[in-house]
């Protein structure tokens, strides 16, 4: 049987790894969350499945608006830039003018 070295082994960590791991412990003392709920939020950012199902309970719950009513507030302010700045060669409409 061959003999094998059981020595312990621990991983080297660079520069990169401890300015997220202080970057970690910034953000948990900052918005006072665990290291379990940090892990989370980043799991929501990556997972397309969880971010799709935390975004429909935030719908759900009021803390995200409706998509249609996003979509709305877009064209709404969309329309009011036009009208503001017409397109050179199209001046801009004027209130009570007949059309």
């Amino acid at each position: 049987m061959p003999v094998v070295d059981h020595a312990a082994r621990h991983r080297q960590f660079g520069a990169a790894d401890l300015d997220a791991v202080a970057l970690g412990l910034a953000i948990e003392q900052r918005y006072d969350v665990s290291p379990a709920a940090l892990a989370f939020g980043l799991r929501v950012l990556t997972d397309p499945a969880a971010r799709a199902q935390v975004a429909e309970l935030g719908r759900k719950i009021g803390r995200i608006r409706p998509l249609p009513a996003m979509a709305m507030d877009f064209e709404k302010e969309r329309a009011l830039r036009l009208l503001a700045n017409p397109p050179a060669g199209r001046p801009a409409s004027r209130p009570g003018a007949g059309a």
